[in-house]
């Protein structure tokens, strides 16, 4: 019983320490005149990413790097579907700003270029070193196109969930920010310790504790950030958090994940999850595409999606999964 209140602990420090890194975060992203939409393709994205990455590192020190790669692919999963679907449910979410594509084209290449070397089967250190390497590459354009593109508007702060209207003073935000992180060490290693003993305790592998448990668990913050920005009208902030996630999580996460520790991917991976993942992806592209908007009927076909997924996961994984789940 006691480690299952080690894993719901580790949760919540994660959840709230996720929430002070973005508070801070956005605060002196706001304070340098960043725009809304940059900020959330990348800032917010980062820090609501950020329980995933001290989870994934947490993992490959504790020589568990299984529970990092299947923390990232049901992350990924579980952004489109279940963080776009439920607040989808709430209010359309528009897929109109013009960086979108941008963005989404890199979501599309950094999908694309994990899949093919998880069928290598091992991410090893110089892959992710390269993973790095096109993280870097792609903050650095991005801050480009910043400069150049969007402006900022101050009264657009309060569309974007973790700030209010007006940002924190740079000390404030500072602490914040060193508070966040804090927590999110402290969180990810009372979560990865309890998620591992779990999965022993129930026959089941690492992996299929990350898919499920860990992925929902560390996906809260974008799906707090996904509703508040739905109830606040503004879907790009939404839609932006989700694909800039998603970019950090194959590039930041499996590439530092990597760097410390190779990752092996197993024959599971490669059979359902991985589509799945690649699955989830390119349902966004005619969304963005057409620069329409994910209703409610699509909102629900997501999270009917999710479901069958899980269902899939634990007649596929193990049948004592079913009690897991």
């Amino acid at each position: 019983m006691l480690v299952y209140f080690q894993a719901a602990a580790g949760l919540a420090v994660l959840v709230i320490a996720g929430d002070l890194l973005v508070r801070g975060a956005v605060s002196l992203a706001a304070r340098l005149r960043v725009s809304p939409l940059v900020i959330s393709l990348t800032v917010v994205a980062l820090g609501t990413s950020a329980p995933e990455l001290v989870v994934g590192v947490q993992a490959a020190l504790a020589d568990v790097p299984a529970l990092a790669l299947g923390n990232v692919i049901g992350s990924n999963i579980a952004n489109v579907f279940l963080v776009l679907g439920l607040p989808a449910l709430i209010f359309p979410i528009r897929c109109d700003a013009h960086d979108l594509k941008f963005n989404l084209i890199h979501m599309l290449a950094a999908t694309a270029i994990f899949s093919g070397l998880a069928f290598l089967g091992v991410i090893d250190r110089w892959q992710g070193l390269l993973f790095l390497g096109l993280l870097i590459a792609f903050l650095v354009q991005s801050g480009a196109r910043a400069r150049k593109g969007d402006t900022y508007a101050p009264d657009e702060l309060a569309d974007i969930e973790g700030v209010p209207d007006q940002p924190y003073s740079y000390p404030v935000a500072g602490v914040l920010v060193v508070l966040g992180l804090g927590g999110l060490a402290l969180g990810a290693d009372l979560l990865v310790d309890g998620a591992t003993t779990i999965a022993r305790t129930f026959g089941v592998s690492e992996e299929v504790i990350g898919l499920t448990l860990v992925a929902v668990g560390t996906s809260l913050p974008e799906l707090v950030t996904a509703v508040m920005a739905a109830i606040h009208r503004h879907g790009d902030v939404a839609i932006g958090n989700v694909i800039g996630s998603n970019i950090f999580n194959i590039y930041g996460i499996i590439g530092a994940t990597a760097l410390i520790r190779p990752v092996p991917v197993s024959g599971t991976i490669l059979t359902l999850d991985l589509w799945v993942m690649v699955a989830a992806a390119l349902l966004i592209i005619p969304f963005v595409l057409r620069r329409g908007a994910i209703s409610a009927p699509y909102g629900f076909l997501f999270l009917t999606a999710y479901g069958l997924y899980l269902w899939l996961l634990s007649t596929t994984a193990s049948p004592v999964m079913e009690s897991v789940l």
